[in-house]
């Protein structure tokens, strides 16, 4: 258990700065000679306590996000829900268990964060109900001090659902939708550890939830004097467990002891116009839960010992079990299958037994699953991967197979027409998919082939089946005769512009029906109703701020290639402000080069607000490397230059008179078997491409250049600061520096350690500390849970770069995450990348070596083109 946070000491420097006790390790950094310190480097480095960047920056942090909607199935009302960018550090060091992979707060039982531990469950600050028809507005009267999760409409949208979260519960409230008013369900303390706590079942009347049992008592006493050691054994059978498995671990018997306690829950039901509280079933550890669309039959999968103290939950045994509640008092229950331990999963595989549940989506109860046929394991060569099983109720009859897969399966999308299915499978070596049209109940009509395409491309990415919520809740494919819609992303040359396309699944062609112009950026959401010509968007520029809109279809235009062939108009529902009005000063471009090797690159140019064309300023660059299989798909271009700026992180400084080579393409080409071999060329050619068309327009100064990346950015970063002279300085924030401590694979490395010694050490930039010559503030969440990440990771190449003579900065953040979550550890992060680069790279003095000029001379031959558009700043990007 962590120790709670219980005061904080708040002083107010000279400079007008918070600080607050702050453990951090740090080497301060010496100024730059003939350097004049920036105002954030004003402070004194070596100073305890949380420190803040300038009035400016933090102006932006403070100002709220726009809101996102939450359609209702009826298509009638949508709730807005604006979220919590920044809790405050006495909420993210809440204390908290460690229970095999997942956080818990004793407290109140709740989740303590996100799914993969990568952060802290977020809040919303406020919901408000909007009529589509007309865009009328009710705000939403939210509990005072409320942390709410994202509502949850039921299918006939009368009513909405959410999850409170408390000092000493998690509770349940119900919303009326058609006068927003939201009541509290009294006597539910829900139990959202292991998920599915909440979900409505299909009469849409009432809630199935999983609760904390009411008679729990106190959790286990900690042994004031241990029972004895912890112990594991291995019986020699061959078994290599990812390292991303490895998080959050059971330790010991006083930790399963906990596991049990917290993970106990009483499954209800919940009547949502009364209140009433029906209990269902004896108290359990319930991992899994789905109601068949008949709302008889309810799919419970339960935890089950002996657990692992290698792996996650997911992995432990496990009983499915198929409940038939139209029988509370005498409840049949069938059988499917008792799982065993899955602690020696290959790695990117999949256990052995039935897996992958899902319901048909029409009556009768009807429930498909896969089974593996090649042990689990990508590297078995088999005519078939997979078999999908199907079993009808009332189950008492064995499953059938229905078909086989020759590679992976990914899952079934139900359509409105009985019996059809778009059915997708994936393979993982050659990072490739395919979705085939079947036919349930027809198990003699062959699947049809409908796309055949590598996962990474981008172009002709077809999109994702527009899906429709039935009366009983189920999700199936919105037809029209025989045609399926279609929306996706839309990347192209020139940036994405998301598009509507209707699909007929009998000729398999399709026409597009909208695509967002090249001066906006708007995304299909939902049809308004059944007709098909008149649907719902989210649209936003680099002027205007993201808000919904109702298109409408018009008549038949001839349209080139790509583009809709109706004409349209579009009728604004939601008018929210512009937050951040100062950030519109700052202008971007979408800018097109070339590697060295001819493959085609891109990035995203930010400069400052009041830039002047032609004026070199200090730069930083960003990216994340991503791997590709096939180099014709690596060069493709992503993300658009139309969407709504926000800043966060390094983007922030802009505002200091930073310009930003933003999501960089940083792409790690080749056989997904052995990528890696090249990775370090690789990476310095990426890099090397993009300095030097940045420095080609104008904008960079080669001389003052500084590169940051996260997680596998930040290995990128210490490896770029390492084997190239691009950079005066790097920020590497949540890095893993040695690989040889995630033996068994990382990104997309198949191969163990053992397999591939020289490739591990060679992508480890902590067996290079001794070569690392060039300034590296490392930043880590004290409470990474990513077992690729540890915090150790940092600490130990601080220690290496250190012990060897190098110039860095090692800053700990108290209780963070891996994405770092409280407005006190973020304004520190903005603060220290500041005050490293404005030392290092904007007041560096000149080189005396001729690294310097490499840069520009290079630029010289560079035969890049660049694709520019004349916009302001955009909203926040995912990073690659």
């Amino acid at each position: 258990m962590k120790s709670s946070l219980t005061c904080f000491w708040v002083t107010l420097l000279a400079a007008g700065v918070t600080s607050i006790p702050l453990a951090a390790q740090a080497a301060s950094p010496q100024p730059a000679a003939n350097s004049a310190p920036s105002t954030a480097a004003a402070a004194a480095s070596g100073a305890s306590g949380y420190n803040q960047p300038p009035k400016n920056i933090l102006d932006v942090m403070h100002a709220p996000s726009p809101p996102v909607p939450v359609i209702s199935p009826t298509r009638e009302r949508m709730l807005l829900v604006s979220w919590q960018d920044y809790p405050s550090i006495s909420r993210v060091a809440t204390p908290f268990l460690r229970l095999a992979g997942v956080r818990v707060e004793p407290g109140n039982h709740s989740k303590h964060d996100t799914p993969g531990g990568y952060g802290i469950t977020p809040c919303a600050s406020s919901f408000e109900l909007v009529r589509i028809a007309d865009g009328a507005q009710t705000r939403i009267a939210l509990p005072a001090d409320a942390c709410p999760n994202r509502p949850l409409w039921s299918a006939d949208g009368k009513r909405f659902a959410f999850e409170n979260t408390t000092a000493s519960s998690v509770d349940l409230w119900v919303g009326d939708a058609s006068t927003g008013a939201i009541r509290k369900i009294p006597s539910v303390r829900l139990n959202p550890m292991l998920e599915d706590e909440l979900q409505w079942m299909p009469d849409q009347k009432t809630l199935l939830v999983k609760l904390v049992p009411p008679r729990l008592g106190p959790p286990p006493a900690e042994p004031t004097i241990p029972t004895g050691p912890s112990i594991q054994e291995s019986d020699g059978s061959k078994g290599q467990s990812s390292t991303y498995e490895n998080r959050d671990t059971l330790g010991n018997q006083h930790d399963e002891d906990l596991f049990d306690y917290y993970a106990s829950a009483q499954l209800a039901l919940v009547d949502a116009n009364s209140g009433a509280v029906t209990p269902i079933g004896a108290v359990g550890r319930y991992e899994s839960l789905g109601a068949a669309p008949d709302g008889q039959h309810l799919l419970v999968t339960s935890i089950r010992k002996p657990y692992s103290y290698v792996t996650t939950f997911d992995r432990f045994p496990q009983e499915v079990e198929i409940w038939d509640l139209s029988k509370r008092q005498n409840m049949a229950v069938h059988h499917i299958a008792s799982l065993p331990l899955a602690d020696r999963v290959p790695i990117g595989g999949v256990p052995l037994g039935p897996r992958d549940f899902s319901w048909r989506a029409t009556e009768p109860a009807t429930l498909v699953w896969a089974e593996a046929l090649d042990g689990g394991d990508w590297k078995a060569k088999v005519p078939a991967r997979d078999k999908l099983m199907l079993q009808k109720a009332p189950f008492n009859t064995a499953p059938v197979e229905l078909m086989r897969t020759e590679q992976r399966y990914v899952g079934i999308a139900w359509a409105e027409q009985p019996g059809l299915a778009l059915m997708t499978e994936y393979d993982r070596n050659r990072h490739w998919r395919k979705t085939f049209v079947i036919n349930v109940d027809d198990p003699q009509q062959s699947p049809r082939l409908l796309w055949d395409l590598s996962t990474d491309e981008k172009y002709a990415n077809p999109g994702t089946a527009v899906r429709r919520q039935l009366p009983n809740g189920a999700l199936v494919l919105r037809q029209d005769g025989d045609a399926i819609f279609l929306s996706g992303a839309g990347a192209s040359p020139g940036g994405d512009r998301p598009f509507l396309d209707q699909l007929d699944l009998k000729t398999l062609k399709s026409e597009r029906l909208f695509r967002s112009d090249k001066t906006s950026y708007e995304q299909f959401v939902a049809f308004t109703g059944a007709d098909a010509s008149k649907f719902l968007t989210w649209r936003q520029s680099v002027s205007d701020a993201p808000n919904a809109f109702v298109r409408t279809l018009g008549a038949p235009v001839e349209a080139a290639a790509g583009e809709p062939v109706f004409a349209s108009n579009s009728v604004a529902i939601t008018h929210i402000p512009d937050p951040t009005p100062e950030v519109r000063q700052i202008k971007k471009r979408l800018v097109k080069y070339k590697r060295n090797d001819g493959l085609d690159l891109s990035f995203t140019l930010y400069t400052p607000p009041g830039y002047q064309e032609g004026t070199r300023v200090p730069t930083i660059l960003y990216a994340y490397p991503l791997d590709y299989a096939d180099a014709s798909k690596a060069g493709q271009t992503t993300g658009s230059q139309e969407t709504f700026t926000r800043l966060r992180q390094y983007k922030l400084l802009l505002l200091a008179g930073y310009a930003i080579i933003d999501n960089a393409a940083f792409p790690i080409v080749g056989d997904p078997k052995k990528a890696y071999d090249t990775y370090m060329e690789q990476l310095v050619a990426d890099a090397k491409a993009a300095v030097d068309e940045a420095v080609r327009l104008g904008v960079a100064d080669p001389e003052r250049i500084g590169v940051t990346g996260h997680s596998h950015g930040a290995l990128m970063t210490a490896n770029l600061v390492t084997h190239s002279d691009l950079f005066r300085a790097g920020v590497a924030t949540s890095g893993s520096y040695n690989k040889t401590l995630t033996p068994f694979g990382f990104q997309s490395e198949q191969r163990s350690v053992w397999e591939a010694q020289d490739v591990y050490l060679k992508v480890s930039p902590f067996f290079y500390a001794d070569k690392i010559k060039t300034p590296l503030l490392i930043v880590h969440g004290a409470d990474d849970a990513n077992p690729g990440t540890t915090p150790l990771q940092s600490s130990k190449l601080y220690e290496a770069i250190r012990g060897n003579g190098g110039t860095t900065r090692l800053v700990l953040l108290p209780h963070e995450p891996h994405w770092y979550a409280a407005m006190e550890s973020n304004e520190q992060l903005v603060y220290e990348m500041l005050r490293w680069f404005d030392t290092y790279v904007k007041n560096a003095p000149p080189r005396t070596s001729t690294a310097a000029t490499a840069a520009t001379t290079a630029t010289a031959a560079t035969t890049a083109t660049t694709a520019t558009t004349t916009a302001t700043a955009t909203a926040e990007t995912t990073p690659r």
